[in-house]
């Protein structure tokens, strides 16, 4: 029995506005699949939308955090928030941007004891306190910050990231969203060469 995406009913790719399909096909080209996240989302097309361009803004900008450290907040957040769609795809494009296989495994159990730099360290404490209890961030977090080397714009980027995820790993959870059965080997073994 293969069980459904989500608990909702997906559309077709044939059946989506071009400009939605047309994004699911590029995605599908350089993945090799479609992440079920485009499907579920895709039910409500202004949503899809504005989701992913709030993702692009956020993923794609320049700033003082790389790639993989992105990833590693919204692995080390979507743990903590119980998000198995969201730790299982993230975790896979984290364990490719780093080429570290064990690197997502440890930071969705506890990122301190993952094999990170002590400035990780404190950009994922400081994700953690927003994730888990926002209210109580203050100065004295945002120098914690400072004293690693991160600047205003990258903790706003942190306090981002971890927020979109948030709305995220719920949605996701509350939909029962599966991730792809790719993504479970992704950055685990080599890429097959591509003929």
């Amino acid at each position: 029995m293969i069980a459904p995406i989500c608990r909702y009913p997906v559309p077709e790719l044939n059946e989506l506005p071009e400009d939605m399909r047309q994004r699911m096909l590029e995605v599908q080209e350089k993945a090799g699949f479609v992440p079920n996240v485009f499907l579920a989302l895709a039910r409500r097309p202004d949503e899809f939308r504005a989701f992913l361009a709030y993702h692009d803004a956020l993923l794609l900008r320049e700033s003082g955090l790389s790639k993989g450290e992105k990833e590693m907040i919204i692995v080390a957040t979507s743990g903590a928030n119980q998000c198995l769609y969201c730790v299982v795809a993230h975790g896979a494009i984290l364990r490719v941007y780093e080429k570290a296989p064990m690197l997502a495994d440890q930071l969705a159990t506890n990122y301190l004891k993952a094999d990170i730099t002590p400035r990780q360290r404190a950009m994922l404490a400081f994700a953690l306190k927003v994730c888990q209890d926002s209210a109580k961030v203050g100065d004295a977090d945002l120098a914690a910050l400072a004293e690693h080397g991160f600047s205003d714009e990258d903790a706003w980027d942190i306090t981002a990231i971890t927020a979109l995820f948030g709305l995220s790993n719920r949605l996701a959870n509350v939909i029962s969203l599966r991730p792809n059965d790719e993504f479970y080997l992704m950055g685990r073994l080599p890429r097959a060469a591509k003929s």
